[in-house]
């Protein structure tokens, strides 16, 4: 049975908020916040210095409310507020795992009139000398990989690049990851250097390059010098394989490239990874091959689960090495995380590391992925809207613990 998102002594009920009925300019582009204020009558003269304003508040200083934006006149703060907000998508529910895994529920306002709002999720993994966020690029996802979670979740849209960015927010706002805020304490956060969020990984619901112009809009938002100011080297696009946009992410963008591996021959990867049947193998490789980002120095990841009896054997281990020549990689071995109604098991820990010093042993980096966030189903391939599967009194239940946390 499928254990429904509620919180436990573990999970934090995070402020729930009336989604806005204006439109937030949190997550736009330096282009759209122009618009923005060419709509409100800004002059052209003024629009650049305008959009540098709101440009360092929202992304450089976190303000969730035109009020904090002391340099900017009082005039144009009260017609910013009467016509938009820096509202973000709804918190409906933190959890907190115990090794500090944060993961947040999130829920969109509807695109369209009459449209029901939807959810998508966005974890956080703290090191000592960095975190991570994890973000999601669309509303489910049509992949249907055999042993991911969040492929038993039909697809119901991309996400535009507000959206993802707007994921990076929340996260920094809850963390307090902004200069003179608050800091969050908890087990597990960065003891290390003055941000929290440190990388970003296109890892979260959905598959990035079916959301390409998306997430290359978002890329340019969060790489920004002068508001996020997280490099290029410091987020990674993961990929199940869709080869065509692989070049052009590489060519445009430039972010680190991560690809859902999982298996070394084409019948396999078949079962696995479904798109495996329309971009095989082969043309896999050649695209990482001739990625523009690629080098000794910029590395592509390959993430490879492991599975119990299906592709963990010597064997295995020996043709990846082989299927890997000629591609500056490493070899992410991530043991597999279970799910309710999974077929699949975790390959016992003597096989990973027998797998791993194999690889090892080829020259590749091979590190084990330490399972993060499973007592809140964050964990690599477990993230999925559980609110799909709550019943109305339950989600009035979530949204009452929540309220009462304020």
């Amino acid at each position: 049975m499928y254990a429904p998102m509620m919180p436990s002594p573990t999970a934090v009920a995070a402020p729930v908020a009336a989604l806005s009925i204006l439109p937030s300019l949190a997550g736009l582009d330096r282009e759209k916040l122009g618009l923005a204020l060419a709509a409100i009558g800004v002059p052209e003269r003024e629009r650049k210095m305008r959009v540098n304003q709101l440009w360092h508040w929202i992304y450089l200083r976190g303000a969730t409310d035109f009020a904090e934006m002391t340099n900017v006149s009082k005039t144009l703060r009260t017609q910013l507020a009467e016509h938009y907000s820096l509202a973000r998508p709804e918190i409906v529910v933190e959890q907190v795992s115990q090794d500090g895994t944060r993961k947040w529920l999130l829920r969109l306002p509807a695109e369209t009139p009459g449209e029901r709002p939807h959810e998508v999720e966005a974890v956080y993994i703290p090191e000592r000398d960095r975190g991570t966020l994890c973000v999601s690029s669309q509303v489910g996802c049509t992949l249907n990989c055999a042993f991911c979670h969040t492929g038993t979740q039909r697809l119901v849209r991309n996400l535009t690049a507000a959206e993802i960015v707007a994921q990076v927010l929340v996260a920094r706002d809850r963390l307090g990851d902004y200069p003179g805020r608050e800091r969050a304490v908890g087990p597990g956060l960065p003891t290390e250097g003055d941000r929290l969020v440190t990388n970003i990984v296109f890892m979260g619901m959905g598959e990035p390059l079916y959301a390409y112009d998306s997430v290359a809009e978002a890329i340019e938002i969060l790489a920004d010098g002068d508001g996020l100011g997280l490099g290029k080297r410091r987020i990674t696009v993961s990929t199940s394989g869709v080869v065509p946009e692989i070049e052009k992410l590489g060519r445009e963008v430039g972010p680190m490239l991560a690809i859902s591996l999982h298996a070394v021959r084409d019948d396999l990867r078949d079962v696995l990874v479904p798109i495996n049947k329309k971009y095989p193998i082969a043309e896999l490789m050649e695209a990482c091959r001739t990625y523009p980002a690629a080098s000794n120095a910029k590395r592509i990841t390959f993430e490879y689960v492991m599975l119990k009896g299906v592709n963990d054997s010597p064997a295995d281990a020996r043709a990846l090495v082989k299927l890997l020549e000629g591609v500056p990689a490493k070899i992410n071995l991530i043991p597999f995380n279970p799910w309710p109604g999974t077929k699949y098991e975790c390959s016992d820990w003597e096989t990973i590391e027998k797998f791993s010093d194999i690889v090892f042993r080829a020259g590749y980096a091979s590190p084990v992925r330490t399972p993060r966030g499973r007592d809140i189903l964050a964990a690599c391939g477990q993230l999925k809207s559980e609110t799909e599967k709550l019943s109305a009194r339950e989600r009035l239940a979530l949204r009452a613990m929540a309220a009462a946390a304020e």
